[in-house]
């Protein structure tokens, strides 16, 4: 899947709907952690996983450009560091000359207001004045691969997100996992436009018949309820 379709079918959804698509496939549900915010409110971003693992110095941004493909999504490893900021605004200048849809930052950014008015969604922990003041050995596999939280994500994986947090999905199974977020999308708009008719959504799920079902039996969760009435809630 190109970044035009990639980004053009993320503009009507949320991460959300990816998470639950998500579960609704048995892919696992890779979010990074619930402080990773964009510095922009409302930042949305999608594309390809493009890694850097930070050491101390730009340069390794830099590199990463120069096989960045339009659309990619520089993912920033500073193993969630607070003791210095190691994006800033010249980087995130860069970035949006190299074709690069946005950053995300698994650690400090700083330059909030330098970002702010260049406008490419970026991704972080948080702001701290201070750049780097160390220098460390580079691994071989720096512009391989890049942790975020429990996380560690390739160039074979996607990521999104949104006002929700970030997301990371297999490119191998974009196209499926799309779909699914379609259809959960779609199913969630006709139940509120329902809720809002009156129509509650208890009623819309058959909540009685699902306790009813659970009184047989125990073992009944809701979730297979749901599947078998056609809601979309929990997944």
């Amino acid at each position: 899947m190109d970044h035009h379709e990639l980004q053009q079918r993320f503009e009507t959804l949320t991460t959300a709907h990816l998470a639950d698509a998500c579960l609704r496939a048995q892919v696992p549900v890779r979010c990074a952690p619930a402080p990773l915010r964009a510095v922009v409110p409302g930042g949305r971003v999608a594309g390809r996983v493009l890694p850097a693992r930070h050491v101390g110095s730009v340069d390794l941004f830099l590199e990463a450009f120069e096989t960045a493909e339009p659309g990619d999504v520089l993912v920033v490893d500073n193993a969630g560091r607070s003791d210095e900021a190691c994006v800033g605004d010249l980087v995130v200048l860069e970035a949006r000359t190299a074709g690069v849809a946005g950053v995300v930052v698994w650690g400090l950014h700083r330059d909030t207001a330098d970002l702010r008015a260049i406008g490419l969604p970026v991704f972080s922990l948080g702001a701290l004045p201070t750049g780097p003041q160390r220098l460390d050995p580079r691994p071989a596999d720096a512009l391989a691969a890049a942790t975020v939280g429990e996380w560690t994500v390739t160039p074979d994986d996607l990521v999104a997100g949104d006002e929700d947090g970030v997301l990371f999905l297999p490119a191998g199974r974009a196209a499926e996992l799309l779909a699914l977020a379609e259809g959960i999308r779609d199913t969630e708009r006709r139940q509120a436009e329902r809720i809002r008719s009156g129509d509650t959504l208890r009623a819309q799920v058959r909540f009685g018949a699902y306790l009813a079902a659970r009184r047989a039996d125990p073992a009944l969760t809701f979730r297979e309820h749901l599947r078998a009435v056609g809601g979309a809630i929990e997944e």
